[in-house]
């Protein structure tokens, strides 16, 4: 009798935890699975490590015939029986068992302690030093139970999940793929270690300053104006069409220069000298323009006793908010001020640009609830922190260009008394800079 033995067909094959498999297939191969029997030994060679949840697999590449010896990745045979469609396999016969490899062996070695720092700064945008000071705070957060079933995935596991895809931006399949993770189980990973990450540790690293004296001293330094603490600028993330509300996620601007339908969500960040963020709005939908985000936040809450902040023309001006002059024909005063203006809100664009080039997933359309942006967004913006208060440097060619459709305030100027205090900023500014100027 012939040997009709089948290979299977693994390139249409879905991975473990891809819920996108044709339905005619699914069934051919429910309808397989049911006619197949196999031995203790196969199943026994069979390692499925479970972690965390249900849906948390770790699956070894063992691919053992029922004999003991090992077979390729790909391959798994059955015998026909002489009735045409019939698969008949009894014990007796060869069979192989295919299963896919998603051992994880590249984190395996990415972790061992040989494994180069450099390298690791590059793959996580840190280095192991600051990594560990993050998966101390956050273990207790995130650390899951072992099982009788399976042990828990660790830790620091879980960490890199995250952040290896909050810096590289990688689709979760792609993520699922290295880390030897199902798709959901990498998805919830994601999650679970953002939400911890603001819970414990923005308090810590995103904080208004008390009295700002040093802030208020470098900006003075920078540019002259009196009493600033910090540069306010509002980006747009690109993200994918909602399914309800959608029509505030669409931005007007973006959808007429990359001329098709784009979405998106703001952030709102106020920097220090040093383009670390102080304060940091989240979530608003992208139809809204800044000076309507501005209102919204929390922001008008923190300052006071004599602090002010700078930002553009996309914003009002108010009695704590210095915006440039953006009339025709300005004054000699109107000029200087201006430029000190726009001098210190390019500290506010160049953090943006440092922190959407670290942590790339900013960059590309977030594929996600927008009930769930807001906690990864904060996440990015509190790694932005850690990894410049720690002196992390980025990697060569990371740093992006901030390009945002401005926009133009319903109300530029919110209050005569304002109004009074920038002309008198504007022309001690002037003066100031006579006074040291030698003809």
């Amino acid at each position: 009798m012939p040997n009709n033995r089948r290979k299977r067909n693994t390139s249409d094959e879905p991975k473990v935890g891809d819920g996108g498999a044709d339905c005619n297939d699914t069934n051919k191969k429910r309808s397989i699975a049911n006619k197949l029997t196999f031995s203790d030994a196969a199943i026994q060679d069979t390692h499925l490590l479970m972690n965390g949840d249900d849906d948390e697999v770790q699956v070894e590449p063992q691919q053992t015939q029922v004999d003991g010896s090992k077979t390729s990745k790909s391959q798994w045979t059955a015998h026909h029986s002489d009735r045409a469609g019939d698969i008949d396999v009894s014990p007796q016969q060869h069979l192989l068992l295919w299963v896919e490899d998603q051992s994880g062996t590249w984190w395996k070695h990415c972790s061992s302690p040989g494994y180069p720092e450099y390298k690791f700064r590059s793959h996580f945008q840190m280095g192991w030093k600051t990594f560990d000071m993050i998966c101390d705070v956050l273990g207790s957060a995130i650390a899951k139970e072992d099982t009788p079933r399976r042990p828990a995935i660790p830790v620091r596991q879980r960490v890199a999940v995250c952040v290896w895809r909050l810096a590289t931006g990688e689709s979760l399949r792609a993520v699922s793929d290295r880390f030897g993770l199902s798709l959901s189980t990498c998805q919830k990973i994601v999650l679970e270690v953002c939400a911890a990450i603001c819970q414990r540790l923005m308090p810590h690293f995103i904080r208004w300053p008390d009295q700002a004296t040093d802030f208020k001293s470098s900006f003075q330094a920078i540019s002259g104006l009196p009493n600033v603490v910090g540069a306010i600028y509002t980006t747009h993330l690109p993200i994918i069409k909602p399914k309800s509300h959608n029509s505030s996620y669409y931005n007007r601007g973006w959808s007429a220069r990359n001329e098709k339908p784009s979405f998106t969500t703001t952030l709102q960040g106020v920097v220090d000298p040093n383009g670390i963020f102080t304060n940091v709005c989240i979530g608003w939908p992208g139809a809204m323009h800044d000076d309507e985000v501005l209102i919204r936040s929390e922001l008008q809450q923190h300052v006071g006793n004599g602090m002010m902040v700078v930002g553009g023309s996309s914003y009002p001006l108010m009695d704590w908010l210095l915006v440039p002059y953006t009339h025709q024909n300005l004054t000699k005063e109107q000029q200087v001020f201006t430029e000190k203006v726009m001098k210190l809100r390019r500290i506010a664009v160049d953090a943006f640009a440092r922190l959407k080039g670290r942590w790339m997933f900013l960059q590309k359309r977030a594929e996600m609830k927008t009930s769930e942006l807001p906690s990864v967004i904060g996440a990015c913006c509190v790694l932005h922190n850690i990894c410049e208060m720690k002196g992390e440097e980025m990697g060569s060619g990371l740093q992006c260009d901030v390009i945002d459709v401005e926009t133009v305030p319903e109300y530029p100027v919110h209050s005569a008394s304002a109004s009074k205090a920038r002309d008198k900023i504007a022309h001690n500014l002037f003066h100031s800079e006579l006074d040291g100027a030698n003809f």
